[in-house]
């Protein structure tokens, strides 16, 4: 006999907030920001490397150019110098995934994580490798004050090759961020403390700055990561290397 169709499923009712609650409507940013978060933790296999490098030399430098420069320069603003300088030393790492096949690049985009009021944003910094660390400072800010205000245009927020999300300022230690789609990595940079280092066989305070990288295993294997990973602290911890 034939199978009769089988009845539509009714949508579920919306559920009524409870006393108390409240239920605030979704913006487009915000579903699409679940939207592609979702899509990245379903179809890019992460995996995670930590570094901590040492950062008195790092802030040191800062110090001094801010002493003696118009424009105050960040942590993070050298940070993204010792990324470029990491992708330079190990431009194997610059890919990303796709099905087609491996997309390589030459040059390396950082997308910067600034939260506004609606939500995340990704503006990214063009040529980071190619800019000095004063060009690196006013593109970040002139890119993170515009999203802010909602004057970011589209173009600006797609093609990064990579990205780094920075909570060392709220004195977040150590976090670990979900890979930007279509990119293969981003970096989770940690806020800076004193902790014990030793140097040489002897005990002493440094600064220290936990680094978390997430990585898409289909493009990058870990020995690939850990090579990327050391370029960057060394980076880090040598900084006019990061800037020549």
């Amino acid at each position: 006999a034939p199978v009769a169709p089988a009845a539509p499923v009714a949508p579920a009712a919306p559920v009524a907030p409870a006393a108390g609650e409240e239920l605030v409507p979704h913006s487009p940013m915000r579903r699409a920001i679940a939207r592609r978060l979702t899509e990245s933790k379903q179809n890019a296999p992460h995996f995670y490397l930590v570094t901590e490098p040492r950062v008195d030399a790092l802030l040191e430098l800062r110090a001094q150019a801010n002493a003696s420069g118009r424009r105050k320069l960040s942590v993070n603003d050298f940070v993204l110098k010792a990324v470029a300088a990491a992708f330079r030393a190990v431009p194997e790492a610059n890919v990303a995934w796709s099905e087609e096949g491996m997309r390589r690049f030459d040059r390396v985009d950082v997308a910067v994580a600034v939260a506004t009021d609606n939500g995340l944003l990704t503006p990214v910094v063009r040529g980071v490798d190619r800019l000095s660390v004063s060009e690196v400072s006013a593109a970040v800010a002139d890119l993170a004050e515009r999203a802010r205000a909602g004057r970011i245009r589209q173009e600006e927020l797609e093609g990064g090759t990579t990205t780094v999300s920075n909570l060392g300022m709220y004195g977040t230690r150590e976090f670990a961020a979900i890979i930007n789609p279509p990119q293969a990595t981003i970096l989770a940079v940690g806020t800076a403390v004193e902790a014990p280092v030793v140097v040489d066989g002897r005990l002493e305070v440094g600064r220290t700055m936990r680094c978390t990288l997430s990585v898409d295993h289909r493009a990058i294997d870990g020995a690939l990561a850990a090579r990327w990973l050391q370029a960057f602290t060394e980076a880090v911890e040598n900084p006019l290397v990061a800037l020549l």
